[in-house]
Formats: C-alpha cells, sequence, structure tokens
C-alpha cells in the first residue's frame, strides 16, 4: 500500500496556460489523475491569451513528484516555467538563528554588555560558578549532540548531513517550551571523544540533549555523561520515545479497560528506543514483555548478544520464549514496532489478544500501514502525522527540559519521566479518550507548560532539583554582589 502524498514532498509548479476557461480545471485533474494533492493555487499574472500560476502540490516520493510535473507538461498549451521544493526552501541558509535580547545603541550599553563592565560579572562568577545560571544564557539552553551514526531512518550519514534534523530539534525547543537549543554535530564516532567533547562544552550549557546516535554506543555514552555532568543529560531517542510510547499506553488502557500488570507486550526492535520503552514500561507496572528482532525472540541462552539484547535477555520475557515474531505476538495485548516497515501482518493481528493494541512507530513507513490494521486493531498509532495517534517525541523533550532547567536539575530521573508521561496522557480527559484520540496533538499548546510543571515538581521530590522556593521567586541579583 503506499503512501499518502504529503508536505514534506511538496512542490510549488509554476505553469504557463492557456488564459481560458477549463485550463486550470485540467491541471488540477491531471494532479488529482497521478494521485497528487492540490493545495494553494496562486495568480502570478494573466496576460492576453496565457497565464501564470503558482500551484502548490504534494506528492508520496521524488519519483512521484517527477511524475506529477510529467502530467500537468503533457496538457495542450501548457509549461512548468520553475519548480521549487518547499522544503529546501525551508532550509536555505539554516532554519535557527541566534538574536539579542536588548539592543546596544549608546555608549552605556556596550559598557554595560561588554568591556569594561562584563569584567565584574565574570569576576562574580569566578567566585561563585552557580551565578552562571543566573548571570548568562546557562540557564535556559541545552545543546542537542550528535555524531550523525543513526539519523532519523537514515542511518550513519555523517555529522554534515545531520545538521539539519539538529536544527529541526532545536527549532522545537524554542517553540514549544522557550528553550534555547545549539546544534552540535561532532566529527567523531569515537566513544570516549564525544564523551570528553560534550564534558567540554558542558559548562556552556543547562542540559544536553543526545541524538541519533547509534546503539549500543549511546548506552555508555549517556551513562558516562550522567556521571560525569551536574546537568542533565538526556537521550531522547531513548527516553523522548518511551514517554510519549507510555502516555499514549496509559490513555489506551483507559479505553480497553485493562491493567499494567495483565499486559501481554512485544517490542519489535531492541535498539535504544526499545530498551528504554521496556525499563519505562516496567516502572510503570507491565510484568510481561517479548522482545524481537531481525533474528527472532530475544531470550536466555541466545548467542551474539550486544548490550542492548543482553539486557532484555535479563530482564524480559519471563516464559523464555524462542521462535519469531509471530510466536511472540501469538496473545499479545500491545505491538510495540521500533524497527522496519511491513513486519506486521493482518495474520499476526489474527493471532492477539482481543482488543489489541498496534503502536507501529517505523518512519516513514510503518510496520503495518493503519488501513490494513483498521477493524483487526482496536488501536493503531504510528509516527506519522498523516494519521490519527501521532506518537512524537516532540511531545516530551521540550517539557521536561523546560522543567528541568526551572529547577537546575541535576539529571531527567525515572520519577521525572513516569511524571512527563502521565502529564501527557492527562492533558486529554477521560470523556474525550477515543480510539483515534489517546494522545495530544503535538500542536496541543497545554502540553509543554504541563509536562514542565509535573517535572519540575517530580524533580523537587525525588532530590534532583537545586533550585530552591526562595530562589524561584528572585529576579535579578542581590545587591551586595553589585560592588
Amino acid at each position: 500500500m503506499e503512501a499518502i502524498p504529503s508536505a514534506s514532498y511538496s512542490m510549488t509548479l509554476r505553469v504557463e496556460m492557456p488564459n481560458q476557461a477549463g485550463a486550470l480545471g485540467a491541471i488540477l485533474t491531471a494532479v488529482g489523475a497521478a494521485d497528487g494533492m492540490v493545495g494553494a493555487v496562486d495568480i502570478v499574472r494573466m496576460q492576453g491569451e496565457t497565464g501564470v500560476r503558482d500551484i502548490t502540490v504534494n506528492a508520496r516520493n521524488s519519483e512521484h513528484g517527477r511524475k506529477l510535473v510529467e502530467a500537468v507538461e503533457g496538457l495542450p498549451e501548457t509549461r512548468v516555467v520553475n519548480i521549487s521544493d518547499r522544503t529546501f526552501l525551508m532550509h536555505l541558509g539554516g532554519k535557527i538563528e541566534v538574536r539579542s535580547k536588548m539592543p546596544v545603541r549608546t555608549r552605556d550599553d556596550l559598557s554595560m554588555a561588554y568591556t569594561p563592565g562584563v569584567a565584574r560579572v565574570c569576576r562574580a562568577i569566578a567566585e561563585d560558578p552557580e551565578l552562571a545560571f543566573n548571570l548568562t544564557i546557562k540557564r535556559n539552553t541545552v545543546a542537542v549532540v550528535t555524531d550523525g551514526t543513526a539519523v532519523l531512518g537514515l542511518g550513519d550519514i555523517g555529522p554534515e548531513a545531520a545538521m539539519p534534523v539538529m536544527e529541526g530539534k532545536a527549532m522545537l525547543f524554542k517553540e514549544f517550551a522557550k528553550v534555547d537549543a545549539f546544534p552540535i554535530c561532532l566529527d567523531t564516532k569515537d566513544t570516549d571523544e564525544i564523551v570528553e567533547t560534550v564534558k567540554r562544552i558542558a559548562p556552556g550549557f543547562g542540559g544536553i540533549n543526545l541524538e541519533d546516535i547509534s546503539a549500543p554506543r549511546c548506552f555508555e555514552i549517556e551513562e558516562r555523561l550522567k556521571r560525569a555532568l551536574d546537568i542533565p543529560v538526556f537521550h531522547d531517542d531513548q527516553h523522548g520515545t518511551a514517554v510519549v510510547v507510555l502516555a499514549a499506553l496509559i490513555n489506551s488502557l483507559k479505553i480497553i479497560d485493562k491493567e499494567m500488570k495483565d499486559l501481554k507486550v512485544v517490542v519489535n526492535g531492541v535498539g535504544a528506543s526499545g530498551v528504554a520503552c521496556a525499563k519505562i514500561m516496567i516502572s510503570a507496572g507491565v510484568q510481561h514483555i517479548v522482545g524481537c528482532d531481525s533474528r527472532g525472540i530475544v531470550h536466555k541462552g541466545r548467542e551474539g548478544l550486544n548490550t542492548s539484547k543482553q539486557w532484555y535477555a535479563e530482564n524480559t520475557n519471563p516464559e523464555n520464549r524462542t521462535g519469531g515474531l509471530s510466536e511472540a505476538v501469538r496473545g499479545a495485548d500491545l505491538f510495540l514496532g521500533l524497527s522496519v516497515p511491513r513486519v506486521l501482518t493482518v495474520e499476526h493481528l489474527r493471532t492477539m489478544a482481543p482488543d489489541p493494541i498496534v503502536f507501529a512507530m517505523a518512519n516513514p513507513e510503518p510496520e503495518i500501514m493503519p488501513e490494513l490494521a483498521i477493524g483487526r486493531a482496536r488501536i493503531i498509532a504510528t509516527g506519522r502525522s498523516d494519521y490519527p495517534n501521532q506518537i512524537n517525541n516532540v511531545l516530551c523533550f521540550p517539557g521536561i527540559f523546560r522543567g528541568a532547567l526551572d529547577v537546575r536539575a541535576r539529571e531527567i530521573s525515572e520519577p521525572m519521566k513516569l511524571a512527563a508521561a502521565k502529564a501527557i496522557a492527562n492533558v486529554i480527559p477521560g470523556e474525550s479518550l477515543s480510539e483515534d484520540y489517546i494522545i495530544p496533538s503535538v500542536f496541543d499548546e497545554r502540553v509543554a507548560p504541563a509536562v514542565a510543571e509535573t517535572v519540575a515538581k517530580a524533580a523537587k521530590e525525588s532530590g534532583m532539583a537545586r533550585r530552591t522556593k526562595k530562589q524561584e521567586g528572585e529576579i535579578g541579583i542581590s545587591a551586595p554582589l553589585m560592588f
């Protein structure tokens, strides 16, 4: 089953056409007949017998886009003058920038913002490094760090090619939680070098968001940085995914009326996110999880297991099942896909428990297309924005870092992650829940503040917060430090 056209493959075609009735209709019909989706249509100019219009068209992929152009150019007296790829245009010059918070227009402004006045602030921080949280950007900054080895569905594409994704992450931090995030793309795959580099740049940041680093290296990098630094270190591919998955599961269980402790869960894909999802579900009360990879069920005694799969063998699969995905999903309540397209079939769904839940999160094509699962799974979620129930990390990481920064948390602990999941789930009132609405929209403005508030509270309760109640009310700097 082919994907639905989407804005990720969106083009604006500048088309020269006859200035007569039916010409535009013929173009729109041709695009529709070629399975394209038409958006905006704008007049550029109309002169005599010829007109020029900009027509926005969504395609499934690049090849489909070329076919749409050919369909338009195949019409009589019609010519595509120019093609603009809207996604590439959005990235021209990068997607983020640095701006000053105040103007520097006078000699006094310069004297206070820079030399000589800035020296007094530097001395104050040298005497008390904690003042960096009050007197610099550190209090609101996150480094988005990658080595470009596991980017989206693209794999090891290198630090330069990873930059657009990291810029996008920084945009989302700012847009949803007012956090200033900076893309840091490292030209090394060496674990020791990555750890040392992040340690060296850490003084300028209030938190570290690790992104798109391949497993199993990502586990060691995160653990070593958490031990070395006194600011939150959060591998979003692991924990962000886990938090949003748990939020979706919490609300799904309200619909199908089952308990965490009674669930049988199959996780297909036992890399970084697969381990984190299993850990958070276990923390939430799930007792029966089976992990699968391309070689089948992960179980005790299986040879050739890496770090993440060894953890699975030791901490899941209590019945020590063997076999493949078909054996794993038999009788399961939840299929959680963090793997590759088209591995889950309709036949698999028929063997699952009554009212099965399917979270098929492979991107861009899920483990099973929702159209095939409808009527066979009670609840279906994907990682895509063009279907209901999008499980997207943007529901988690802006709010979780906002809450952690607000209380100057030392780390993002398991109670903080559980609190974030519950906060996301609770954004949807019980009476509003339905099979097609188990998770809030990524554009729901209630999400980030709710997550931030709950995470900050959990940080205080678990001893992770360094900011006191008195400090929360402080603005500026006390008078004695000014002289």
